[in-house]
C-alpha cells in the first residue's frame, strides 16, 4: 500500500509541485482580498464549481460496475458539487437583494 504511494508520487512528482504550488498561490490571494469583496468573490467561485460536478459525472460513466470506490466518490461529489453550486447562487441572491430598493 504504501509502495503503491510512493511509485504513484514518484510518477506524477509534477503534479504534485504543481498543487503545492496552487495552494501557495491560492492562499497568499485570498490573504489579500478586502472582507467587503470576500462574500462576492466566494459565492462566484460555488457558482463556477459546476466543472466538479461535469467531472464527477465522467468519473461515474466511466468507472466499472465493480469499483465501489470510485462509484461512491463520484456520487459524493456530484452531491457536494450540486450544494456549493446552489449555496453559491443563493448567497448571491441575498446579497443583490440588499442594493434593491425598498419600496
Amino acid at each position: 500500500m504504501i509502495e503503491n504511494i510512493i511509485n504513484f508520487l514518484g510518477n506524477n512528482i509534477d503534479a504534485v509541485y504543481i498543487i503545492i504550488l496552487s495552494i501557495f498561490l491560492g492562499i497568499e490571494v485570498i490573504s489579500k482580498v478586502p472582507s467587503i469583496l470576500h462574500t462576492p468573490l466566494m459565492s462566484g467561485a460555488n457558482a463556477i464549481h459546476g466543472v466538479v460536478i461535469i467531472g464527477a459525472i465522467i468519473v461515474i460513466g466511466l468507472a466499472d460496475s465493480n469499483d465501489y470506490l470510485s462509484l461512491i466518490l463520484g456520487f459524493l461529489a456530484v452531491v457536494f458539487g450540486t450544494l456549493n453550486v446552489v449555496g453559491g447562487f443563493v448567497v448571491t441572491d441575498r446579497m443583490l437583494e440588499m442594493f434593491k430598493k425598498k419600496k
